[in-house]
């Protein structure tokens, strides 16, 4: 399958970007197709699943190994950043978002496929992004039971592929090669969020 290319940063397509509304659904998408690898989706999570053409539908972990969780920000609302995921023209997707208020996740893309987060292929095939609802510039985002929800759910992720709870394997998206993007920025608190990952 071809790479997908976009020549618009992921970052501005979420910036001010205009939302779709976003439908929660609760549980599954349906069965898998044959031959995959089916990965379960998380059990707290809301299905509020990406349009089709803003991720690469794969068999992970046996057609990439899964080694990284990739955290992001969003620079935009929970619900706008689901909108977003919904919006095919978009070419943008994450595995999961978290808000900020009260930790719910939802997740877009199944764990076996490829969400587009990253902005780098092989980073893309390797991961599971995380989005957090919020702007690296205001902290007050960045909340008890966002980084609770998160970390237990990086935590649950990990586990699934045997993914050391460490700072080499829980990067930000600043540090993926090629990056463009800051996030989440330096008043993430990755001390607290390493020790919560671990401590889940």
């Amino acid at each position: 399958m071809e790479r997908p290319r976009s020549s618009v940063a992921r970052r501005r397509l979420l910036k001010g970007a205009a939302a779709l509304p976003a439908v929660l659904l609760a549980g599954s998408a349906g069965p898998a197709f044959a031959g995959r690898v089916e990965t379960q989706q998380r059990p707290d999570a809301d299905w509020v699943p990406a349009a089709p053409g803003n991720y690469t539908v794969a068999n992970r972990p046996r057609q990439y190994p899964v080694d990284f969780v990739v955290v992001h920000v969003t620079q935009e609302t929970y619900a706008d950043t689901l909108g977003i995921f919904q919006n095919p023209a978009k070419k943008v997707s994450a595995h999961y978002v978290v808000r900020s208020a009260d930790g719910r996740v939802a997740q877009c893309v199944r764990e076996a496929d490829v969400a587009w987060h990253a902005g780098n292929w092989d980073y893309n095939t390797r991961s599971v992004g995380i989005e957090h609802e919020g702007w690296v510039d205001k902290p007050e985002y960045f909340t008890d039971a966002m980084y609770s929800a998160s970390a237990a759910l990086t935590a649950a992720v990990c586990d699934s592929y045997a993914i050391p709870k460490t700072r080499a394997h829980i990067i930000g998206h600043h540090e993926v090669p090629g990056a463009t993007h800051t996030d989440p920025g330096p008043l993430w608190d990755w001390d607290r969020y390493i020790k919560l990952v671990k401590a889940a």
